[in-house]
């Protein structure tokens, strides 16, 4: 059969070995349909109207506007003229593409139906049956970094008025001094953070990885002014992980999350922290450089995050939708995790390479 040149291109373009062909090959993405289901008051009331995108494509679609950092806007404009984005997401030159509108409305359903904590645990779970994640970890690592708020807090100047409501002015015309105050952000939920010099305006994303690969399997996020003492006990219950041990920064180190840990027969080794009249010991001292050999794979993690797919800063408004976006990363980092140990000539067991074109 002769080949078209359309069809030849598209050849020449989508290299078997890259990264969206492999993920697209290695995911059983039709697995994934059912944690999909009931997002549009269309399927519950089996009432008429438009018919809806496929939910399956715009998941995909959504994932490669995370994998890319692309706004709804920009990811709509790539699905119209990428011929790799077409092909994963299973459309053709002639198919509608979804206008951007239709694409926030999408994600802020996954977000409000509280679906992506699912789908990343059954995307995990397709992870382990290939044999690219283990599924018993002997241990866990959590670790906590800063995101950057999409706001900027808001700064109103006043001026000192009268009771007439006038601003009040000296003799010579000049005014007194000027006081400037801080109003409520556009992003209610974000809060100041001052690190040594350093502040930032935003949320803390806590990563809760494998010590074995660095796989993420939990995600949880917080105003950024909030104790990670305080949020260690969730994020630890929220990962889909039976581990041995956890490993943690001083950030974690109380009592309470030590004994949350004894609590369910793990193993605590987040590092001690000195107190006031009360330095370390020589045991604890080696007990922190031992830890902390461990926790590098979870600063790896937060920098593939950052560097590869945009992770430093949110392009949403409000808690919510900021851990949303963190998940929809996490997915993606493990993903390309996977992808990056596959071979053309030894694909994982399970899934079957599609023919040379």
């Amino acid at each position: 059969m002769q080949m078209s040149f359309g069809t030849l291109e598209l050849a020449q373009r989508l290299r078997r070995d890259s990264v969206l062909m492999k993920i697209d090959v290695l995911i059983d993405w039709e697995e994934l349909r059912s944690k999909l289901t009931g997002l549009y008051k269309r399927e519950l009331s089996h009432g008429g109207g438009q018919e809806p995108f496929d939910r399956l494509m715009m998941f995909k679609a959504i994932l490669l506007g995370q994998w890319h950092s692309l706004s709804d806007a920009a990811l709509e404009q790539a699905l119209y003229v990428r011929i790799d984005f077409l092909q994963f997401c299973g459309l053709s030159l002639s198919d509608a593409i979804p206008d951007e509108t239709t694409l926030c409305r999408f994600r802020n359903r996954l977000v409000s139906g509280d679906r992506l904590d699912d789908l990343l645990a059954s995307i995990n779970e397709q992870l382990q049956s290939h044999g690219l994640m283990i599924k018993g970890a002997t241990g866990a690592v959590i670790d906590a970094t800063l995101i950057e708020s999409a706001a900027r807090p808001k700064k109103a100047i006043l001026l000192e008025v009268d009771t007439e409501g006038k601003a009040v002015q000296f003799e010579d015309g000049s005014q007194p001094g000027i006081t400037c105050i801080e109003e409520q952000s556009a992003d209610r939920d974000a809060t100041w953070l001052k690190k040594g010099k350093k502040s930032q305006f935003g949320y803390r994303s806590y990563l809760v990885v494998d010590a074995q690969n660095g796989y993420v399997r939990g995600v949880h996020t917080a105003p950024a002014n909030q104790s990670e003492m305080i949020h260690f006990e969730a994020a630890i219950k929220g990962a889909h992980i039976k581990a041995n041990r956890v490993y943690a920064d001083k950030g974690s180190a109380s009592n309470a999350n030590r004994q949350f840990l004894r609590k369910y027969k793990i193993k605590s080794a987040i590092m001690h922290r000195a107190y006031k009249n009360k330095p370390l010991s020589a045991r604890q001292k080696l007990a922190n450089r031992l830890i902390s050999k461990k926790r590098y794979i979870v600063e790896q993690c937060f920098g593939t995050a950052k560097r590869l797919f945009g992770m430093g800063r949110a392009s949403y408004f409000g808690t919510a939708k900021v851990n949303a976006q963190v998940m929809l990363k996490s997915i993606c980092i493990n993903l390309k995790k996977a992808a990056n140990k596959i071979f053309v000539d030894k694909p994982p067991r399970g899934v079957v390479r599609p023919n040379a074109t």
